[in-house]
């Protein structure tokens, strides 16, 4: 009885990729300042920390590989330092276009995603007004699978769930977000402390990554 057990944890365990560091805890290999007018320096600190300074408004980072267009998820623990808008503005590709899941936007307390149906966080039903604080670590992971774009903050503290179909129904707010495409990270008039952030392929769907109805 204990064979069959042990082919079963050693399949499930077969079918979970490896997350890929993001940051390599040195530099920003990998990354390129994003070239916003007035935008704060980012910078890697000898804890392995990324800090991205505040900007007049936006600062924020891009990445230089290729990252995946579907089936990955994003995770990231990010802090507040100082300011009181958005410390994570998370660009990331869905199939051929691209979108931003915001925390702590719009005076500092609003998360959603920009853009779905050309309507921003501010304007779509996924948006919520959170109470965050600075000085505190958040994490932030985003599943992208087909038809379904998920979000979750601190285990419950924001979840959304867009069943977008085709992914026209996705874009970027208008403005220099489009500066952090493909995969980009950036904050507004607010500086912010980024660790652990890693991109781990879907190999195998959940119920909750399918579309209802599927």
């Amino acid at each position: 009885m204990k064979t069959p057990l042990l082919f079963v944890v050693l399949s499930v365990s077969a079918a979970l990729a490896e997350p890929h560091a993001l940051f390599n805890g040195k530099d920003l290999t990998g990354w390129k300042i994003a070239p916003f007018d007035g935008g704060g320096a980012v910078r890697v600190l000898s804890n392995g920390i990324a800090q991205c300074d505040a900007g007049t408004p936006l600062s924020g980072i891009a990445y230089t590989n290729t990252p995946p267009t579907m089936n990955y998820e994003i995770s990231l623990e990010a802090l507040r330092a100082e300011g009181s808008d958005f410390f994570v503005a998370l660009t990331i590709p869905v199939e051929t276009n691209f979108c931003t899941v915001v925390i702590g936007g719009w005076g500092g307390s609003l998360c959603g995603i920009s853009s779905v149906d050309y309507a921003d966080a501010s304007e779509n039903q996924w948006g919520e007004g959170v109470s965050l604080e600075n000085n505190r670590w958040y994490t932030l992971r985003v599943r992208v699978t087909p038809g379904v774009l998920q979000v979750f903050l601190n285990n419950g503290l924001y979840a959304a769930r867009v069943e977008y179909g085709d992914a026209r129904r996705l874009s970027l707010r208008q403005g220099d977000i489009d500066k952090t495409k493909p995969l980009g990270l950036a904050t507004y008039n607010t500086r912010a402390l980024w660790r652990n952030f890693t991109l781990t392929p879907i190999t195998a769907l959940l119920a909750s990554d399918k579309p209802r109805g599927d």
